[in-house]
């Protein structure tokens, strides 16, 4: 028991470089939330709903997260900071971190759709601050979302995904190999293939710019005569 405890604690530190020893992780809000969910989850698979759902309303008093009970957590799992919702039926792996204002959320429960509404977290995964990840879409292994990146489509394995709505975006191979990606992605965006064909379409309109304005000085230039019409003015002098 206390062995797992220090293990998930250096785990945590690994991923945050700000607390300096493993007491002050103990007093992170995602650390007491988890802890907490770890007690509704057997309540509520005991059938003891009322009580799981009393563990997590005062889990969420305190902590600022709403991790439903019936929810599935695996092993290391890291909420940086808080005000995370996670649905009843999200699945999450081992390895998986959210930062901030996270909402792991589900399909509309009167459209008719039974079961499954909630995402599926691979091991790994990285969602960063602000993201949404709706319905019962599968985020791949390694995978990461970037802050406020809205996810509605399954996410390939090592995927970096960015932007309303999420898509894939190239990342340098150094960072990719890095084993922790703060936030899920690269401060840089200059590897997106979006904005480098938007990046090419700005030089190509200057380019057009340019040479309109080129050809409307030429326009406005007084026409010297040619030879011809000098000839003709000289006979009839």
């Amino acid at each position: 028991m206390l062995r797992n405890l220090i293990s998930y604690l250096d785990s945590v530190k690994s991923r945050d470089p700000a607390p300096r020893s493993r007491a002050e992780v103990l007093l992170y809000p995602g650390v007491w939330s988890l802890g907490y969910h770890r007690i509704a989850h057997r309540l509520y698979r005991a059938r003891l709903y009322f009580l799981a759902r009393l563990v997590n309303h005062l889990s969420r008093f305190l902590t600022g997260n709403d991790i439903h009970p019936g929810a599935k957590i695996g092993k290391r799992f890291f909420i940086d900071h808080g005000f995370t919702v996670i649905g009843e039926t999200a699945e999450i792996g081992d390895d998986v971190t959210l930062y901030q204002n996270v909402t792991l959320g589900g399909t509309d429960p009167a459209n008719g759709i039974a079961g499954k509404r909630h995402p599926t977290l691979c091991d790994g995964v990285i969602i960063g601050s602000g993201a949404q990840v709706l319905g019962p879409v599968t985020v791949g292994a390694r995978a990461r979302v970037g802050a406020n990146a809205v996810v509605t489509k399954d996410v390939a394995e090592g995927a970096t995904m960015v932007g309303i709505p999420a898509r894939a975006m190239l990342v340098d191979v150094t960072a990719y190999q890095r084993d922790f990606m703060p936030y899920g992605t690269p401060c840089s965006d200059c590897f997106d293939p979006e904005k480098q064909k938007l990046e090419l379409l700005q030089c190509e309109v200057e380019q057009l710019q340019k040479r309109l304005a080129e050809l409307m000085v030429e326009k406005q230039r007084p026409s010297l005569p040619d030879d011809a019409s000098l000839f003709q003015e000289r006979d009839r002098a």
